[in-house]
């Protein structure tokens, strides 16, 4: 059974940085995407960036600049380093993960943003 387990969410003021960690149960590079999504409350499910296992990430227009999604393939981790966050950012975080046949995520970190 494949695992994400994520760390390094919390509580940060507005204009604050935090990275997030995704760190899987096998081999990063048995995955075609890996990638963030976030939920707010009362909000669906949103895609904050995804990666192929080379190439360059994809980001959502308010992650842009702000956000930087990095995979460490031979360690097994997907990053997110998200600066001048703000309140809007406030969302559960998933770390996500799929192959041409499985689709895999965690269970989850807070993030809340506030002064």
């Amino acid at each position: 059974q494949v695992q994400l387990v994520e760390s390094g969410g919390g509580l940060v003021q507005p204009g604050g940085s935090l990275r997030l960690s995704c760190e899987t149960s096998r081999s990063a590079f048995g995955f075609d995407i890996m990638g963030w999504y976030r939920q707010a409350p009362g909000k669906e499910r949103e895609l904050v960036a995804s990666k192929g296992r080379y190439g360059s990430p994809n980001y959502a227009d308010y992650a842009l600049g702000r956000f930087t999604l990095s995979r460490d393939n031979p360690n097994n981790f997907l990053y997110l380093q998200m600066n001048n966050l703000k309140p809007e950012d406030t969302a559960v975080y998933y770390c996500h993960a799929r192959t041409s046949q499985e689709v895999y995520w965690g269970q989850g970190t807070q993030v809340t943003v506030s002064s």
